[in-house]
């Protein structure tokens, strides 16, 4: 009886082995999170981006810029999520930032979603010794390291974490094609309003918690330009989604860490935009602070309304260069159109995903991804990981209008940008 018994015993045994090992890689493969903020603020006065015809370098600050990181970890899984306060990666800086970036923290290429929100009252970034301005090299320099540092903290700082999404509405959005027609008869699209034309009013948040409880960070997604400033305004600011990313975190408590990212908003500008200056008048509240403060505190409504937060085992990342067609030229006697990259980056954490595209996205594209994505919450995020210029739906270039005189893009390529972001979600 004894070798059955001792047989019982091995089985006994290994079975419990086996099943504190699995306890083990499944605690292994639990959600930790880690979130931490940087100031990017200025010291010198630079010259200031998003209005070609502004040459002048800014002259004081509103409010203080930032970025922030976001950092998940699921097992051997990472994904990073960087927001700063600046218009965009462009003039190459893009490839410089991800490449320094990817070096020091061994991130896969698609696991950093490095993004801005957009705010045309921020420094031009750009590495030119020659052509830029010496105030600008110097800050884009410096940010360099500075993101190196704030996602390095994000990483360090990463611990169990729960997640819970909720969904909000703001009327601050306001489409900008708007139709005019001249004494001639003839009809053109300018910037301006257009109160009936499509929008995508949801803000969308993102609440992660410690297992220890507290809050560690608070996300969200909105689709609107950063232009209530306009080509006159030489102070600093976040502008409105700048703003409501502070207002969130004052109201929310130092610990808390609230990254915007900027929806699908080519064609979107806040209800008062282009502004000269930042209205100081006794009695008044300057424009981009009513709109950010209205945007920030629907951002905590929906915060306060996310009763569950729970971990998650599923972390899955891609990136994808695309090859879009280009706009063919004007001129009969150009040689054929070539194709212009655009970078799009996915992941799910669970269910919510985050569609990252490098451009400038018209607010069409971004609701078709949505419509179309496997996942119950889709994040988009425009400005990623690149800045290939102005993506518009095709019946945008029939209309015409400044974003499409001025987009690389065929008008086949926003349907490439849509089937291609919906299949990878589908892949993830």
């Amino acid at each position: 009886m004894r070798a059955p018994f001792f047989a019982v015993c091995l089985v006994s045994l290994g079975v419990l082995v086996v099943v504190r090992s699995m306890a083990h890689a499944e605690a292994a493969a639990g959600l930790r999170v880690g979130a931490a903020r940087i100031d990017i603020t200025p010291d010198k006065p630079v010259r200031m981006s998003g209005y070609a015809g502004r040459k002048e370098p800014s002259t004081d600050v509103h409010d203080p810029l930032s970025a922030r990181a976001l950092a998940f970890e699921v097992g051997n899984r990472r994904l990073v999520l960087v927001s700063t306060d600046l218009i965009g990666f462009y003039d190459g800086t893009a490839e410089i930032m991800r490449r320094a970036l990817l070096a020091k923290t061994k991130l896969k290429p698609s696991e950093l979603f490095l993004t801005a929100i957009h705010t045309h009252a921020a420094p031009t970034l750009t590495t030119d010794k020659k052509r830029g301005h010496a105030n600008n090299v110097e800050y884009t320099e410096t940010l360099k390291g500075k993101l190196i540092k704030v996602v390095r903290q994000g990483l360090d700082a990463m611990e169990p974490a729960g997640i819970g999404l909720g969904v909000g509405y703001s009327p601050i959005g306001m489409n900008r094609r708007e139709l005019r027609v001249g004494s001639d008869g003839r009809s053109s699209i300018v910037l301006g309003r257009n109160p009936y034309g499509p929008t995508d009013k949801e803000v969308l948040v993102m609440k992660v918690a410690s297992a220890k409880g507290g809050t560690r960070a608070v996300a969200f997604s909105y689709a609107v330009h950063g232009t209530s400033l306009g080509p006159r305004n030489r102070t600093i600011s976040g502008d409105v989604l700048g703003l409501a990313e502070q207002l969130a975190e004052k109201v929310l408590g130092p610990e808390a860490i609230a990254p915007a990212f900027a929806g699908a908003s080519g064609d979107i500008d806040p209800w008062f935009r282009v502004l000269p200056a930042i209205n100081t008048e006794p009695g008044w509240t300057p424009e981009p602070v009513l709109l950010g403060k209205l945007l920030g505190q629907e951002v905590v409504h929906v915060y306060r309304g996310i009763r569950k937060t729970a971990p998650t085992d599923r972390l899955a990342t891609k990136l994808v260069t695309l090859r879009l067609p280009a706009k063919p030229s004007e001129d009969a006697s150009a040689p054929k159109p070539g194709t212009v990259a655009f970078n799009v980056t996915v992941a799910r954490l669970g269910e919510v995903a985050f569609v990252g595209l490098g451009g400038e996205v018209l607010t069409e594209i971004g609701k078709a991804i949505k419509a179309g994505s496997p996942v119950r919450h889709t994040f988009i995020i425009t400005h990623c990981n690149g800045a290939a210029g102005y993506l518009a739906p095709k019946e945008a270039h029939v209309q015409g209008g400044y974003e499409v005189r001025t987009s690389p893009f065929a008008p086949q390529a926003a349907d490439i940008v849509i089937r291609e972001a919906i299949r990878m979600l589908h892949g993830l």
